[in-house]
């Protein structure tokens, strides 16, 4: 008798998977690709805004007479590149001109 209640017990024990996801397993699945996505997106930022951050304190000034240096060679470019190029609108002022001159 004790033996029939054993195998009635071990008949109702079962030890295979659950072959089918419920629809809340399914939707928590859902949600952790989408955690991990957004989770690996918003590291991506983190670091490149690092870098970014490295990147700007090495080409920033330390001092305050490198600023004023860097600044004056900003400017002396400016300047050349400013000359040189109202020297080429000159010349093609008289180029211009000299050809007008000859159609006349």
């Amino acid at each position: 008798m004790f033996r029939q209640q054993i195998a009635r017990q071990a008949r109702l024990f079962s030890t295979t998977p659950i072959a089918r996801k419920s629809p809340v397993e399914t939707i928590k699945d859902a949600a952790k690709a989408v955690d991990r996505t957004i989770s690996g997106a918003a590291v991506k930022g983190i670091e490149k805004g690092e870098e970014i951050t490295e990147a700007v304190k090495q080409a920033a000034p330390e001092t305050k007479g490198e600023a004023k240096g860097q600044a004056n060679e900003a400017l002396g470019q400016a300047k050349g590149k400013a000359n040189e190029l109202a020297g080429q609108a000159k010349g093609k002022t008289a180029e211009l001109q000299g050809e007008a001159n000859k159609k006349l």
